[in-house]
């Protein structure tokens, strides 16, 4: 839905959220914009996760600031862990709120600002004691290496949680559609 404001610039409506429409970039302006390649917009817009807002009479890709919200919110959806084709599902939802999105990439955030602070903290215990040549413990190093086994292992496991939903969404197509597994292609219902 597009309306004009008291100034006469044009809106969209985008999802609760009142975006200006003020500014169109061209693909490799767009690209230079967000710090994505135009390798990268161009491929989201042939898998229809992300295209344009409109097209110039020549045929290139326009991109406008409502556009923005929709790459924020895939790019949040990218760092959640989820793959194009979930992000793409996720965003075509009709109860999608990309408020949610936010809270939760917000939430994330936090939880790791908050691990990699005490891993800091940590850090600079020991770095102190080694400045003033005081002796390190044993028991110093082993919450030190506690700390930072919980932070890789963090990772590790936010990245096997992210193969097994894969493995999880293979296994359901290959039940749902043997036969389109077999051939190699996908069923578009």
């Amino acid at each position: 839905m597009v309306y004009y404001g008291n100034t006469g610039k044009r809106y969209a409506r985008n999802e609760g959220m009142i975006i200006s429409k003020e500014n169109n970039w061209k693909v490799g302006e767009f690209a230079k914009l967000t710090g994505l390649t135009i390798r990268t917009l161009r491929y989201y817009d042939q898998i229809g996760l992300y295209s344009p807002s409109d097209y110039s009479k020549g045929g290139y890709r326009l991109f406008n600031e409502s556009d923005l919200l929709r790459l924020q919110q895939i790019l949040a959806l990218k760092e959640l862990g989820l793959s194009l084709e979930e992000v793409k599902s996720v965003l075509d939802k009709e109860d999608y709120n990309p408020e949610e999105v936010i809270s939760l990439q917000i939430s994330r955030l936090k939880e790791n600002i908050s691990k990699q602070q005490k891993l800091l903290k940590e850090l600079q215990n020991i770095s102190s004691l080694l400045q003033k040549n005081k002796t390190v413990t044993v028991e110093d190093f082993t919450k030190l290496l506690g700390m930072m086994k919980k932070s890789h292992q963090s990772y590790f496991i936010g990245r096997q949680k992210n193969v097994e939903r894969h493995l999880d969404r293979l296994g359901n197509f290959l039940v749902r559609y043997p036969n389109d597994a077999e051939k190699g292609g996908t069923n578009n219902e």
